[in-house]
C-alpha cells in the first residue's frame, strides 16, 4: 500500500521526461537577470495523500539549472532539470514501485520545467511574490503549469520557493491506488532553490 502511494507522489512529482533525448528549446535567451541554480543547496519536495497516510519525498536537481527573466516585461527563459532516478520517500519497497511501475524512470530518466513568463514585479534586491508560467516535462508529455515563487535577492546569491500542483492521473501517469489504498490524484511540488544571481550588463 505504502509503495503505491509512493509512487504516485513521486510520479507526479516532477518527475520524467522523455527517454529519449529531450526536444531541443527553441526559447530564445532572454536578456537582463539570470538566476543559476545551486543542486547543493536546492531540492525537490513533494506530498501526496493517500487514503492510508501521507507520503512525504524528494527529488535532486541536475547541474546547469538556471532561469533567464526580464524585469521590465517579465519574459523568461532557461529550464530547471530533476533527476526523475533520484526520487526517494523513505520506503524502499513503494521507491522500487514508483521508478519501476509509475514513473517508468529507465524510460524518462529526468523532468524539466522550461519558463516563459514571470507574472508581477521581481525585486532585484529584497523578497518578491510572483507567479511563473511555463512548460513542464513530465514523463513524455509536456504540460503547462503556474507555480507561485517567492523569491529573495541579495547581492549576487538568491533563495527562492516554487510551489505548484501536479494532476499526475489526469496527465497520464498510472494511478498507483488499489481496492485498499486510495491515492489523491494531485500531487503538491515545493521547488526550494537557491544559487548566484547576476545582471547582463
Amino acid at each position: 500500500m505504502g509503495a503505491v502511494c509512493g509512487i504516485s507522489g513521486i510520479a507526479v512529482l516532477l518527475s520524467a521526461t522523455a527517454a529519449a533525448p529531450a526536444p531541443q528549446s527553441t526559447q530564445t535567451a532572454v536578456k537582463g537577470v539570470t538566476l543559476d541554480v545551486d543542486p547543493a543547496r536546492s531540492k525537490v519536495n513533494y506530498i501526496v495523500d493517500t487514503s492510508l497516510h501521507t507520503v512525504h519525498g524528494t527529488f535532486v536537481l541536475k547541474a546547469g539549472s538556471a532561469v533567464h527573466f526580464d524585469p521590465e516585461t517579465g519574459k523568461a527563459s532557461g529550464e530547471v532539470a530533476v533527476y526523475a532516478t533520484s526520487g526517494e520517500s523513505g520506503n524502499s519497497s513503494r521507491d522500487e514501485r514508483m521508478h519501476k511501475e509509475i514513473l517508468q524512470t529507465a524510460k524518462y530518466p529526468d523532468a524539466i520545467f522550461r519558463p516563459a513568463q514571470v507574472e508581477g514585479k521581481v525585486a532585484l534586491t529584497g523578497a518578491s511574490d510572483v507567479k511563473l508560467r511555463g512548460v513542464l516535462l513530465l514523463h513524455g508529455g509536456e504540460h503547462e503549469i503556474v507555480a507561485d515563487v517567492h523569491a529573495e535577492m541579495a547581492g549576487d546569491h538568491w533563495t527562492g520557493r516554487a510551489k505548484f500542483d501536479v494532476p499526475y492521473i489526469q496527465w497520464g501517469i498510472k494511478d498507483p491506488s488499489n481496492w485498499l489504498l486510495k491515492v489523491k490524484p494531485v500531487v503538491n511540488v515545493e521547488l526550494e532553490m537557491a544559487g548566484k544571481a547576476a545582471s547582463a550588463k
